[in-house]
C-alpha cells in the first residue's frame, strides 16, 4: 500500500426532501455500488435531509440515526465517510460535518459561515474552530457549503494537501461554485473535492451537482457530469502535489495573517 496515493469517491446524488430513512437507504445502495478501492468518500450537505431550516424537527444526536448508519457503512467500506448533517447539542442545532473513520471513531466540523440569504444563522449556531484530519499521509481540511465564498477562512497555511467542499448550492448559482472551486485549488496549491447534490427540493431550488476534483494547478481531474448522479473515484498522489509545491513555491511569498 502506497500511503501518498489517496482513492477518493466523491458521490453526486439527489436527495429526498426531510426524509432520513430514504436518504440513507439511497446512500446505502450508492456506497454498494462502489466498485474500486476507495479510502475516502465524501457526500454532499446534509446528505440525510436535505437543506432543511427544521432543525428542530430533524436534528439527531450524536448517537442519532444518521451517525450509526455512518459508522457502520465506514466500517464496511474500510475507509473515511464524510458529509454533514443536522445535529442537536446542548439544545444547539449545528450544521456538522463529521468525519468517521472505519474505528468507529469520528471528528467533526460545525459550519462556520452559516447561509444568511437563507436564513440559515437563524436556525443554526455557526461554528469557530478548524479540522484538519489525517488519511494515509494526506492532511484534510473539510468545509461546507457557503464556507466556499470567504478565502480567508480556507487559506492554506501549510497545513493541509485537500481541502473538500459539501455542498447544496443551487444551479441559479453554479457559475460562483465553478469559479471559486479552481481559484482555492490554485491560491491554496491544494486539491480540491468538492461534492454538490442534484435535483431539486421542496422550496422549489434545483441543484446541478458540478461536483469535481481539481488538482493544484487548477486543472479538473473527474468526469463527473451536472444533473447526473454520480459516482466516481479519483487517485491523489501527494508525491505529485509535493513536486509541484516544490518547483513553483508561492508559498514562500505568502501574506501573513491572522483569523480573529
Amino acid at each position: 500500500m502506497n500511503d501518498n496515493f489517496l482513492n477518493t469517491t466523491i458521490i453526486q446524488t439527489n436527495l429526498s426532501w426531510e426524509n432520513i430513512d430514504k436518504n440513507l437507504k439511497n446512500l446505502t445502495q450508492k456506497l454498494d455500488e462502489i466498485d474500486l478501492p476507495t479510502d475516502l468518500i465524501v457526500l454532499p450537505e446534509m446528505f440525510s435531509t436535505g437543506f432543511s431550516m427544521k432543525s428542530k424537527q430533524l436534528a439527531e444526536d450524536m448517537n442519532g440515526k444518521a451517525m450509526k448508519w455512518l459508522k457502520i457503512k465506514a466500517k464496511e467500506k474500510n475507509c473515511v465517510i464524510i458529509g454533514s448533517l443536522i445535529v442537536v447539542e446542548k439544545n444547539n442545532y449545528y450544521n456538522r460535518l463529521i468525519c468517521m473513520y472505519s474505528d468507529g471513531a469520528f471528528s467533526y466540523y460545525d459550519k462556520r459561515h452559516l447561509f444568511r440569504m437563507g436564513k440559515e444563522h437563524e436556525f443554526y449556531v455557526a461554528g469557530n474552530n478548524k479540522l484538519i484530519i489525517n488519511v494515509k499521509n494526506f492532511k484534510i481540511r473539510p468545509l461546507v457549503c457557503y464556507d466556499l465564498r470567504f478565502p480567508v477562512w480556507s487559506r492554506n497555511t501549510k497545513d493541509y494537501d485537500v481541502l473538500i467542499y459539501v455542498a447544496n448550492w443551487p444551479k441559479s448559482r453554479r457559475e460562483v461554485w465553478n469559479k471559486l472551486l479552481f481559484a482555492r485549488a490554485i491560491e491554496n496549491q491544494a486539491y480540491v473535492v468538492a461534492v454538490n447534490r442534484v435535483g431539486s427540493d421542496a422550496t422549489g431550488l434545483e441543484y446541478s451537482g458540478d461536483s469535481k476534483v481539481i488538482n493544484a494547478k487548477g486543472i479538473e481531474i473527474s468526469e463527473t457530469k451536472q444533473h447526473e448522479e454520480a459516482i466516481e473515484t479519483i487517485t491523489l498522489s501527494l508525491d505529485e502535489l509535493n513536486k509541484f509545491r516544490k518547483d513553483f513555491p508561492v508559498d514562500l511569498d505568502a501574506d501573513k495573517f491572522e483569523i480573529i
